[in-house]
C-alpha cells in the first residue's frame, strides 16, 4: 500500500515509524513531515489544510490511504472531501467526518453530546458576548476554581482554571469581548470544576465496532509538579497505574459504550481515533473532553505497545471489520519525555543545532518540531522538539532510560521537565 500520514509532530513520527514496520506498506508519505519522518518516509511540503494539493499528490502518487493525525483538517472536512469526490472517493481516510469532528471543534457541541447520551461530565452553560452578564451571573453561582473553555480550537491553549472570581469575569469579558483567542472564543463554555486525576483513554472506532487502546497519563503544565503555562504536552506514561481493572470497567459501561453507540444514534460517521480525556473523581470517571484524533505526546507511548501491523488494522477500520483485530498490547510500560525550546510556550527561537541523536541507546526517538538545515544538520522547528520513548517493566524503570537519554541531547535553551509521572 502506498500511505500518506497528514501532520508533522511527534504523533505523525510514531505513525510513520509503526506504519513502516508492515510488509504491506509500499511507499510512505508524510505532508509536511520533519526531519525524523524524512529517515523513515518522503516529506512532502503540502499543508494539512492544502486539500487541492493533498488530492493532486494522491493521484499523481496512488495513495491508497490516508491517515489524518492533527485535528485542524478533520474539523475542516477533508474526509468530507474524499468521499464527495469521484477521483478519490475510493480512498479511505483514517479520521471521522466533520459532523463527528465537532466532537472537538465545539466544546458546546461535545457537552451537549454528553448530556443527550448521559456521559458523565461536569455541570456547564455556554455564553457569547451578548449575554456576557448572564455569564457573570453564572460564575458568581460556582465555587472557585473556575473552568473557561473556548469553544473552538485554539491549539490547546483555549481553557483557563481561574481561582479568583473577580479573575474569572474578567477573563470572560476578554473572551468574548476582546476576542483574546479569535474566533475560537466567540462562545465560551463555563463549566464546574471537578477535582481528581486526569488520564487519556483512546478508542479506535470503524463506525460499527471499536478497539479500546492503551491508557496514558500525559502532562501539560511548563513547570514542576504540573504549573505554570499550558503546553501541547511535556511527557506521558502508558499503562496508567491507577487505571485498574474495576475503574476501567466503568469507564467502558458508561463513557466508552455510550460515546460509540451515541455516534451511531446522532449519524455521526467515525472511522478513527476518539480521544476521550477523563478525570477520576473518587473512583468515578468523568469526561472533560473528546479529541477527534490520537492525542500527541501520548501517540508516542500508545503506539509503541500495539504490537499489531497497524496497516492491517487501519485497513480493517476502513472496511469496517475491526471486530476481526484481536488487538495485541506489549505489557510493559512505555514513557515518554518532550524536550522543548526554550521560552515555549511563550515565544522561542527556531533553527537551533540538535547533537546527540547517534548516541541514544534504548529508547526510540520522535521528532516533533525539527527539521534540517543547508548543512544537512537538525534543527529545532517547534515548542515541542523531541520526544524520548522508553520501555520498562513499570513506569519508573522506563522514566529512567529516557531520562538517561534526554541528558545525552543538546540544543541552546533545551528544557524538559524532570518530574514526569510525580503524582503517580
Amino acid at each position: 500500500m502506498n500511505i500518506l500520514i497528514l501532520g508533522s509532530g511527534g504523533r505523525e513520527h510514531a505513525f510513520a515509524w509503526k506504519l513502516h514496520q508492515s510488509p504491506k506498506l509500499k511507499k510512505l508519505f508524510v505532508a509536511p513531515g520533519n526531519a525524523g519522518t524524512a529517515e523513515i518516509a518522503k516529506n512532502i511540503s503540502v499543508g494539512v489544510n492544502d486539500f487541492e494539493a493533498i488530492k493532486a499528490f494522491v493521484l499523481t502518487e496512488g495513495i491508497d490511504m490516508v491517515v489524518v493525525g492533527p485535528e485542524d483538517p478533520l474539523v475542516n472536512g477533508v474526509h468530507d472531501i474524499f468521499l464527495k469526490d469521484d477521483e478519490i472517493s475510493h480512498v479511505p481516510v483514517i479520521g471521522p467526518q466533520k459532523a463527528a469532528a465537532a466532537l472537538e471543534g465545539s466544546k458546546q457541541f461535545a457537552k451537549e453530546f454528553m448530556f443527550r447520551h448521559q456521559i458523565p461530565t461536569a455541570a456547564y452553560e455556554s455564553f457569547t458576548s451578548e449575554n456576557l452578564e448572564k455569564g457573570f451571573a453564572f460564575l458568581e453561582t460556582l465555587k472557585p476554581p473556575y473552568v473557561l473553555k473556548a469553544d473552538g480550537l485554539a491549539a490547546g491553549k483555549g481553557v483557563l482554571i481561574l481561582n479568583d472570581l473577580q479573575e474569572a469575569k474578567d477573563e470572560l469579558k476578554s473572551m468574548l469581548v476582546d476576542a483574546k483567542f479569535g474566533s475560537a472564543g466567540a462562545t465560551v463554555v463555563i463549566e464546574e470544576f471537578l477535582s481528581g486525576i486526569e488520564l487519556s483513554v483512546f478508542v479506535l472506532t470503524d463506525g460499527k465496532g471499536y478497539k479500546v487502546l492503551p491508557t496514558a497519563k500525559d502532562y501539560k503544565r511548563i513547570g514542576e509538579g504540573d504549573t505554570g503555562l499550558n503546553t501541547g504536552g511535556m511527557g506521558a506514561i502508558s499503562p496508567v497505574p491507577f487505571a485498574d481493572k474495576e475503574f476501567m470497567d466503568k469507564v467502558h459501561e458508561r463513557v466508552v459504550k455510550p460515546t460509540v453507540e451515541g455516534l451511531k444514534i446522532d449519524n455521526l460517521p467515525y472511522k478513527g481515533f476518539v480521544f476521550i480525556g477523563l478525570i477520576k473523581v473518587g473512583d468515578d470517571p468523568f469526561v472533560i473532553e473528546y479529541n477527534v484524533r490520537m492525542g500527541d505526546p501520548e501517540t508516542e507511548v500508545v503506539i509503541p505497545r500495539i504490537t499489531n501491523d497497524l496497516v492491517e488494522v487501519f485497513q480493517a477500520v476502513a472496511n469496517q471489520t475491526l471486530d476481526t483485530i484481536d488487538l495485541q498490547i506489549d505489557e510493559r510500560s512505555a514513557t515518554t519525555i518532550m524536550t522543548v525550546s526554550g521560552g515555549y510556550p511563550g515565544p522561542y527561537e527556531k533553527g537551533k543545532v540538535i547533537t546527540g541523536l547517534d548516541h541514544i541507546s534504548d529508547s526510540l526517538i520522535f521528532h516533533a518540531g525539527t527539521t534540517t538545515n543547508g548543512q544537512g544538520s537538525v534543527v529545532t522547528n517547534g515548542g515541542r522538539v523531541l520526544a524520548v520513548t522508553s520501555y520498562g517493566t513499570e513506569f519508573k524503570e522506563a522514566l529512567g532510560k529516557s531520562y538517561q537519554n534526554v541528558e545525552k541531547i543538546k540544543f541552546e535553551g533545551i528544557n524538559f521537565r524532570t518530574d514526569i509521572g510525580f503524582d503517580l
